[in-house]
């Protein structure tokens, strides 16, 4: 029995260590395998690129660092955005934005929002607290807290942005040469609300102030654009965009439905964005709205945030994502197009944050002027926080 009980024993050591190795482990590996970046040679920057390019005032509406489970403020050896990597792109401005659920088997053209949530799985794996297990709403809380542990930690290098006035100290710190990246908070579909339209203040007391409605699926707000059909807003739906607009919030389409879209454009006059995306008449694919609605919105004047995946693009090279640039800036014209990166968002990109200054010569080659890379690469983002924050 005592050889037994050694045994046993044993047994469950090593079942013990197994489980630790793979909560330590796995999460990495995971990512590794989600977040990549092609391997290439260093980029060819000439020395007035990169000039440019350090002058500039640099924006991203949408990178999902938060959902990993590694130190923002740390470089990483996987994903394609931490904070030395922002600073090294001279990023200005950067979005996280918090995915909470993620339909199994995910893809462009249709998915349930009944299938399993890949979400759930990823919070226990990563041991996130055990109320985000099954709340939706709880870890749009924990990914905020995650972004202002950061900012607690980051000796001034990152700072957490709700505010117009926060806005402006960012941009006066950076323009008196201080190294400061503003951060801001975005979530990728409202059903963290789950249903209670009180939970948008809380969203909001977590720092939140971009509000995407849909994800990979439909939500009680109304039809995604890898939904089943086209369904529009329901009447919940209508009571969230009529508090984003009340609040002074920015109210994201990326993902939503077509007719969810025409939803919103009918009832409301604010700015909207794109966060993520690509223009369909350069890369004809469901992900991307077509051409008339992307005019109605960008008319409205918000902003096209271009995507760097291949998916969006039909080209993710430096070349390629200026080539999209260049054809939406033909589509809804200069002042409406951003950058959306979707870094960090289970996509394979062919350059990193650290590396924009490629994307600065690829747009200077593609004969873009200057005033319309600055505007792409960030002044038009900083108008559109500066007419929707206060």
């Amino acid at each position: 029995m005592r050889t037994l009980g050694k045994w046993l024993g044993r047994l469950l050591l090593l079942v013990i260590i197994a489980i630790v190795g793979f909560l330590i482990f796995a999460p990495g590996y995971l990512e590794k395998g989600r977040n990549t970046v092609a391997e290439h040679a260093p980029y060819d920057v000439s020395p007035e690129a990169a000039a440019l390019h350090a002058d500039m005032l640099v924006g991203d509406w949408h990178a999902d660092t938060l959902l990993w489970k590694r130190d923002p403020l740390d470089r990483a050896d996987r994903g394609q955005v931490d904070l030395p990597r922002l600073i090294e792109g001279n990023v200005a401005l950067q979005v996280f934005t918090a995915v909470t659920k993620s339909p199994a088997g995910q893809n462009y053209e249709e998915n349930s929002s009944e299938a399993m949530d890949n979400i759930t799985l990823l919070a226990m794996g990563q041991l996130w607290p055990v109320d985000t297990w099954s709340s939706l709403y709880e870890r749009a809380r924990y990914q905020a807290a995650r972004l202002h542990e950061a900012e607690e930690n980051a000796d001034g290098r990152l700072r957490i942005i709700r505010t117009r006035a926060e806005l402006e100290s960012v941009l006066a710190d950076r323009a008196a040469g201080k190294t400061v990246v503003g951060g801001m908070l975005g979530i990728e579909g409202a059903h963290p609300l789950e249903g209670n339209l009180d939970n948008l203040q809380g969203l909001q007391d977590a720092g939140y102030r971009v509000i995407g409605l849909q994800h990979f699926f439909d939500n009680d707000l109304g039809g995604s654009l890898h939904g089943i059909g086209n369904k529009g807003l329901t009447d919940f739906g209508r009571s969230v965009v009529q508090a984003i607009s009340e609040r002074d919030l920015v109210l994201d389409l990326a993902h939503s439905s077509p007719q969810v879209a025409r939803d919103v454009l009918a009832m409301t006059d604010m700015p909207l964005i794109v966060s993520h995306t690509g223009i369909y008449s350069n890369c004809q694919v469901k992900r991307n709205f077509e051409d008339d609605l992307m005019q109605a919105i960008a008319n409205t004047g918000g902003v096209i945030g271009i995507g760097y995946w291949a998916d969006v693009t039909c080209d993710d090279s430096p070349a390629g994502v200026a080539k999209t640039i260049k054809v939406a800036i033909d589509v809804v014209g200069e002042n409406h197009v951003s950058l959306g990166s979707d870094f960090d968002g289970s996509v394979g990109t062919s350059f990193d944050t650290s590396e924009l200054s490629a994307l600065t010569q690829a747009l200077m080659d593609a004969g873009l002027s200057e005033a319309q890379i600055r505007k792409v690469m960030g002044e038009n983002l900083v108008r559109v926080l500066r007419d929707r924050l206060q």
